[in-house]
């Protein structure tokens, strides 16, 4: 039960329900999960371990906050691995990949017809995951599958942003494009482009986020 628990609430912090630095009301949670305490805390531990949440005591339980530095660290050197990828893609992907890789595309963009945006991303990240995968390098495709995990929270963070919903959809567009040209020539800029567009919403949205507790703290302050 604690695992299913975790699980629930790993993926509302992944994809911003539970954003950065909201506390974890183990009351509601307990009534929301209709469980004990028990399992509840069990489950807290493992993102405690993991470091999605914080634990203090006789404060409880907060999600943690995310590190703009190390974030934005990480995306340089995710721009750097989707351009090297692209160019190994351009030379390995074979035929039966490309058609999974459609096969993904058709399903996001259903979702996002739909209006579905969290199915929407979960998609979006599953085929980066498959183009890095195309590449054929055991090593790149850990390094960047680890790397994603450090930026997920923050992409969620970010998804609430209809004009860049947008703009990402149309720039999958452009990745299929230059997945199904002859020799993939511009497919390498492409995919370090769209890494670089959604790096800089993704570090606005969150540099704005953090900004926000210290304006309502000088807000405060001047109010006295």
């Amino acid at each position: 039960m604690s695992a299913e628990i975790a699980a629930n609430l790993r993926t509302m912090i992944q994809e911003g329900e539970l954003p950065p630095g909201a506390r974890i009301d183990e009351r509601a949670f307990c009534e929301a999960f209709d469980v004990s305490k028990t399992p509840l805390r069990e489950a807290l531990k493992v993102l405690v371990a993991e470091g999605l949440v914080l634990h203090r005591q006789y404060i409880g339980y907060r999600v943690a906050p995310l590190d703009l530095d190390e974030l934005r660290e990480t995306f340089e050197t995710l721009h750097g691995l989707e351009a090297h990828a692209g160019e190994l893609v351009a030379q390995r992907l074979t035929d039966a990949t490309l058609t999974k890789i459609e096969r993904k595309h058709q399903a996001m963009i259903d979702a996002h017809d739909a209006g579905k945006r969290t199915d929407y991303f979960r998609i979006n990240q599953e085929i980066h995951q498959l183009i890095i995968d195309s590449a054929d390098n055991a090593v790149l495709s850990g390094i960047y599958a680890t790397l994603m995990s450090k930026v997920h929270r923050a992409r969620g963070a970010a998804n609430a942003d209809q004009l860049r919903w947008q703009e990402s959809h149309e720039e999958h567009e452009a990745i299929m494009a230059a997945l199904r040209e002859p020799g993939r020539p511009r497919l390498a800029g492409i995919l370090r482009d769209h890494s670089e567009n959604t790096a800089r919403e993704v570090l606005r949205v969150v540099e704005q986020t953090l900004s926000e507790p210290a304006a309502r703290v000088a807000n405060a302050r001047r109010g006295r």
